[in-house]
């Protein structure tokens, strides 16, 4: 299989890397330093318990012209910059050539081939203009909700905390021929895969957590088993996934895991540092419309309130502005 992958950060790196080490046809696409450490000495990945691997047998640009058509272009970069390569993605198609977004929170494609009343609508919040819902044919979408957590060292390093979990799905939820490649691509590659009948519920699942934990993450510079173990703030993530699940329940997405429980997966994590908190200490735009802002907009829609998730969010979006003004990032530092 020719694959692409958009954005080789901490999770598109990961999966290039193990896709490269199952002897599939690889290219990333990425920019700056990292691009450069991964054309001189391809991807490295420490994993979880320690073991390394490096996968040299890939190719790496950052001019879209130079892959050619694709049979999966994996679309890695995080939400907020989406738009900015959805034009130039286009010339990596050919006519079966599929798309598998792997970004956290709800995606522009929501209502896509979903059916019955808001059938085709976009998420405004992760797509204001239209731009990505005009550029990616529905058609080629594949759902995938991403559960490992990483990060990168330095460039072309990268660091996989823990997870193996990507399940896919179609978007209308049939189980196809091409559905069950891409499962079976990452499970060939190592990961755990398996088929859904409805991404939208393990979308949801995960963004319960990347909702909560994150934002509070870069507002406190804490981990994730410092919220979960500290009282206010594990109540405040509580109240958080408490809203989201009511606005999900209008949509009809039952959770298959109780609320507590997910706080508890999030526990037992450790001291792992949300990606929103990494990108607070690196001063990168944050990624916080398709984890808090998509929700409220639904809210809105649905007239369920987020009292919460408003308040939050605006701390939050507050940080991110402050950032993007002063051109800095928030780190904590030792004193004494």
């Amino acid at each position: 299989m020719k694959i692409c992958v958009v954005g080789a950060g901490a999770i598109g790196g990961l999966v290039a890397a193990h896709f490269a080490l199952a002897g599939e046809d690889v290219t990333v696409i990425d920019v700056g330093p990292h691009l450069e450490a991964i054309k001189k000495n391809g991807i490295k990945v420490i994993m979880a318990d320690g073991e390394e691997k490096v996968a040299r047998d890939l190719q790496a640009t950052d001019d879209y012209t130079q892959p050619g058509p694709q049979d999966l272009v994996v679309l890695a970069v995080k939400s907020n910059v989406i738009e900015q390569v959805v034009e130039p993605m286009k010339r990596l198609n050919h006519e079966g050539t599929m798309v598998l977004p792997l970004q956290n929170g709800l995606p522009w494609w929501y209502f896509q081939r979903h059916g019955g009343e808001f059938e085709g609508r976009w998420i405004e919040s992760v797509d204001p203009k239209g731009g990505i819902a005009d550029n990616i044919d529905p058609e080629r979408l594949i759902g995938c909700v991403v559960f490992p957590a990483g990060e990168i060292l330095s460039p072309g390093v990268i660091r996989h905390v823990e997870g193996n979990r990507f399940p896919v799905g179609e978007l209308d939820g049939q189980e196809t021929e091409r559905v069950q490649a891409v499962a079976d691509l990452f499970n060939r590659s190592g990961f755990k895969s398996f088929v859904l009948e409805n991404i939208r519920a393990e979308i949801w699942l995960k963004l319960w957590g990347n909702m909560s934990f994150n934002p509070i993450s870069a507002l406190t510079h804490a981990t994730l088993e410092d919220i979960c173990r500290f009282p206010l703030s594990r109540d405040l993530a509580a109240k958080l996934m408490g809203e989201a699940q009511s606005v999900a329940g209008k949509l009809g997405i039952t959770f298959r895991v109780p609320l507590e429980k997910r706080i508890e997966g999030a526990e037992k994590v450790g001291k792992h540092k949300t990606s929103t908190l990494q990108d607070v200490e690196a001063g990168r735009a944050l990624e916080l419309d398709a984890l808090m802002g998509a929700i409220i907009e639904l809210g809105q829609m649905l007239k369920v309130p987020t009292p919460h998730i408003d308040s939050v969010y605006s701390c939050v979006k507050l940080l991110n502005q402050t950032m993007i003004t002063e051109h800095v990032g928030v780190k904590a530092y030792h004193v004494g």
